[in-house]
C-alpha cells in the first residue's frame, strides 16, 4: 500500500518513513501543507497521515480543502494538537481517525491498517476474482484451484492493480508511481522481475488467467484463450 506523509519535523518524519517501510508501505514524506495538497492532490495514495501545524498550509486547510475537491484518500491527523475541539474540527471536515502526540507506534500501525482497511470495504470486495483465480485483500493470499500461496507486499499490489483493471494496459511507469512511490531510488527493471516472478507463480498454480506486454506501452492481465 502507497501512503503520503506530511510531517514538517524532518526527524520524526524520516523515523516514520523507515519504520513504515520496514511494514511494507510506500511512502512518500512531505514537509509542508502546500506540497502536502499537492501530493494528495494528484496521488493515488491508499492512505495519508497529515500533521495539523505545518508551514505552508495547516492540515486542517490541506483537509478541507481535499474534501472539497472530492479526494476521498483516508486521512489520520498525526498530530500534538490534543483538545476536544481540535480533533471534533478534524473529523467533521473528513478525517477518517485522529492520533495524538507522543503515541505508540503499534498504535499508529493498528490504525493506519484499520483506516485502509474501512476504505477497502467501501469500495470494492475483499477478495477479487478473475477466471479460476483469486486474490484475498486482507491476507494477500493468492488462490487458483486447490492451490494457494501468501503473495509478498508488492507481488500482492501489482496483481491487484491488474485484476483491479482486467485488458488494461498499465505502463511501468505507473507501476513505479503507484508502488514503489515517486522519490524511489529502485529502477524501472525492478518492475520486469516482479513480472516474471508473478508469471511463474501463476503458471505453477495452474492459473487460467497470464500477464501479456503491449510492446513499447506496458502490461495487462486477461483470462487464457483455448
Amino acid at each position: 500500500m502507497r501512503l503520503l506523509l506530511a510531517e514538517d519535523e524532518v526527524e520524526l518524519s524520516n523515523a516514520l518513513v523507515a519504520i513504515l517501510k520496514h511494514n511494507n508501505y510506500s511512502v512518500d514524506a512531505v514537509y509542508d501543507g502546500t506540497d502536502a495538497f499537492d501530493y494528495a492532490s494528484g496521488g493515488n495514495y491508499d492512505g495519508i497521515i497529515l500533521d495539523i501545524m505545518m508551514p505552508g498550509m495547516d492540515g486542517f486547510e490541506v483537509m478541507k480543502k481535499l474534501r472539497e475537491r472530492n479526494v476521498q484518500t483516508p486521512v489520520l491527523f498525526l498530530t500534538a494538537k490534543s483538545s476536544v475541539e481540535d480533533k471534533i474540527n478534524g473529523l467533521d471536515l473528513g478525517a477518517d481517525d485522529y492520533l495524538t502526540k507522543p503515541f505508540d507506534m503499534g498504535e499508529l500501525l493498528a490504525r493506519i491498517r484499520a483506516m485502509t482497511r474501512r476504505s477497502q470495504q467501501g469500495y470494492s470486495d475483499s477478495v477479487l476474482k478473475l477466471g479460476n483465480v483469486s486474490l484475498d485483500r486482507s491476507t494477500y493470499e493468492l488462490s487458483a484451484g486447490n492451490n494457494s500461496q501468501k503473495l509478498s507486499n508488492k507481488e500482492y499490489q501489482m496483481l491487484e492493480m491488474f485484476m483491479v483493471n482486467p485488458k488494461r494496459v498499465i505502463s511501468t511507469e505507473q507501476f513505479m508511481e503507484k508502488i514503489w512511490g515517486y522519490d524511489s531510488e529502485s529502477e524501472i527493471n525492478v518492475v520486469w522481475v516482479y513480472i516474471s516472478t508473478l508469471r511463474k507463480k501463476l503458471a505453477s498454480m495452474g492459473a487460467n488467467i497470464e500477464i501479456k506486454v503491449a510492446r513499447g506501452v506496458g502490461y495487462y492481465i486477461e483470462e487464457k484463450k483455448d
